[in-house]
């Protein structure tokens, strides 16, 4: 039993007042404009008695350190070095950027939901800590999205000016990037606009306030419901659905190309399999997106258009509130965590950052003059080859000696080899 509890439902505690207070009209009673209390008793359980007082804080450390860690790192990489700045690492930059600020600003505020029964950071960091939230989460999903449309028009027309690594590429990158960004702040405005702090009325002699981001008592549960429909649509269904049809757009495309390429093609056949390189590595940032909101959009969707969802709370519903809260912010480090698994370009400059590694990224020299550095970011689509700065300083010296060298015949057959500088 994950709760104890006087009552007959060891649920019926805290959280089931909530669901009454948003879900009955009969229980809502207003106090005044700061919040509403509950005209019916019910059983309190105090948070130290409950198991995701210790768990969620630690969670919610390991997601600040990794997260810390691995958007620092892909952000200093991205930054240091120049070979990484194309077009899907510029997109991967505004990813990390989103999450680091997310993990910044709101991860150690909500870190406490579940170690305290109120929330006492004030208005203006409740304010602040969803804004960021939501904004946080509007440019992760428009950045897979655009990452996505990036990935089908680079693979299945491949030879588009503004997929090269030109000026061109550049500029329009960084230009959707801005938009993105600018587009995830507008849809971060309601909870800007909405979140208050709310007081509830447990009984008689308890009660807490929360950070509320669905507007103030006033506005009415109409609107908290809209908002989680709206939420629901533009951050999670909507662009999960055009990054499906991108996605089976490009696997018809690369089922066909594969089979259809004739032998003097080869070379358009190694780039087509290294882009889908990286179309598989977007793919598995939306997986992972995915993956991680489902539980809370689930739980949200549940909670406001469920008429009866203070009786059917169970441990089920209790479970899944909790894993959803945590994987929410979990998305926030989980993309350094997949890059590094996938990427191995990325991996060799992670484990150098992380390891204080002294050793040049720069080729190195081998044996013979053939010896060229490959170009590769983070998930990149071309190789390129750079000949050598040095020129195999080695071997020039030996010919410039040679050439300076004068080789005399003696009569008797013998040689005598005499420097020219002699």
């Amino acid at each position: 039993m994950m709760l104890e509890s006087g009552t007959d439902n060891p649920f019926h505690d805290i959280f089931t007042t909530i669901v009454t207070n948003f879900t009955s009209d009969d229980n809502l009673v207003y106090g005044n404009d700061t919040g509403f209390v509950n005209d019916t008793e019910v059983e309190y359980t105090p948070y130290e008695n409950r198991p995701e007082t210790y768990i969620v804080p630690i969670v919610f450390f390991m997601i600040f350190v990794i997260g810390i860690i691995g958007n620092g790192t892909l952000i200093v990489v991205f930054l240091r070095h120049r070979a990484m700045r194309n077009v899907p690492n510029t997109y991967i930059l505004s990813l990390a950027l989103a999450d680091l600020l997310v993990i910044l600003t709101t991860v150690p505020l909500t870190s406490t939901v579940y170690v305290f029964d109120s929330w006492f950071w004030g208005q203006e960091l409740c304010t602040v800590s969803e804004f960021v939230k939501d904004v946080s989460i509007g440019v992760s999903v428009f950045t897979l999205t655009a990452l996505s449309g990036d990935r089908f028009f680079a693979i299945v027309d491949p030879l588009r000016k503004f997929h090269t690594h030109s000026g061109r590429a550049t500029k329009l990158t960084i230009t959707i990037a801005v938009s993105i960004w600018g587009l995830a702040i507008i849809c971060g405005i309601p909870a800007l606009v909405g979140s208050h702090i709310r007081v509830v009325q447990v009984n008689k002699d308890v009660s807490f306030e929360l950070c509320y981001p669905f507007g103030p008592p006033e506005w009415g549960k109409a609107y908290a419901r809209y908002m989680v429909l709206a939420r629901f649509m533009i951050f999670y269904a909507i662009p999960l659905l055009i990054i499906a049809i991108f996605y089976a757009l490009i696997a018809r495309h690369l089922f066909y190309s594969a089979s259809n390429v004739p032998g003097e093609m080869q070379g358009a056949l190694r780039q087509i399999r290294a882009r889908r390189k990286v179309a598989v590595t977007v793919l598995a940032f939306v997986v992972i997106f995915g993956l991680c909101f489902l539980p809370s959009h689930l739980f949200m969707i549940w909670f406001y258009y469920c008429p009866t969802a203070e009786e059917d709370y169970n441990v089920y519903w209790h479970v899944l509130r909790i894993v959803g809260f945590c994987l929410s912010f979990a998305n926030s480090c989980a993309n350094p965590v997949a890059l590094y698994f996938v990427s191995g370009t990325f991996r060799k400059h992670f484990t150098r950052y992380l390891m204080c590694s002294r050793r040049s990224d720069s080729w190195r020299l081998r044996d013979g003059c053939a010896t060229a550095h490959r170009d590769t970011s983070l998930t990149s689509t071309i190789s390129r080859r750079y000949p050598s700065r040095r020129i195999c300083n080695h071997h020039s010296t030996l010919r410039s000696k040679v050439l300076e060298t004068s080789v005399t015949i003696l009569p008797n057959g013998a040689s005598n080899i005499k420097n020219g500088t002699d």
